[in-house]
């Protein structure tokens, strides 16, 4: 078990997923109502599955929540860029916001292989693409 509030992948994610809470909040209640909730439910999972890994007692364990996160990073990816292409979200906003979860994605994987390392099984990392 450690403490979550340390591991700089949290501290991204939890700032990203405050920021997609308040974008989505902008959204129109009749074209954005479920874009908006959607949004918010998988940007607050990222963090939220870190945090949750952290408190487990094995690596192993920590490693499956890294993946729910990484899993949770790229369904906000997309939520994202449905925002933007349904007008919802101003492109430097889209931008940021999507940089921004990007570089969860990519610590996420960095910190997967360090604890698939630790544990000694093989990586289950998927590759990460250009976006």
């Amino acid at each position: 078990m450690q403490d979550y509030h340390k591991l700089n992948v949290w501290q991204k994610a939890h700032a990203l997923a405050l920021d997609v809470h308040r974008v989505a909040g902008t959204f129109p209640r009749v074209d954005g109502v479920a874009l908006t909730s959607q949004l918010r439910r998988s940007a607050l999972s990222i963090a939220a599955n870190i945090a949750e890994g952290a408190g487990k007692s094995g690596n192993a364990e920590f490693r499956r929540f890294l993946h729910m996160a990484l899993g949770s990073a790229a369904e906000t990816d997309y939520h994202l860029l449905a925002a933007r292409d349904l007008g919802l979200l101003e492109a430097a906003t889209y931008d940021d916001l999507a940089s921004r979860t990007i570089e969860v994605r990519r610590m996420l994987g960095g910190l997967i292989k360090k604890v698939t390392a630790a544990i000694g099984a093989p990586s289950e990392q998927p590759t990460e693409t250009a976006h």
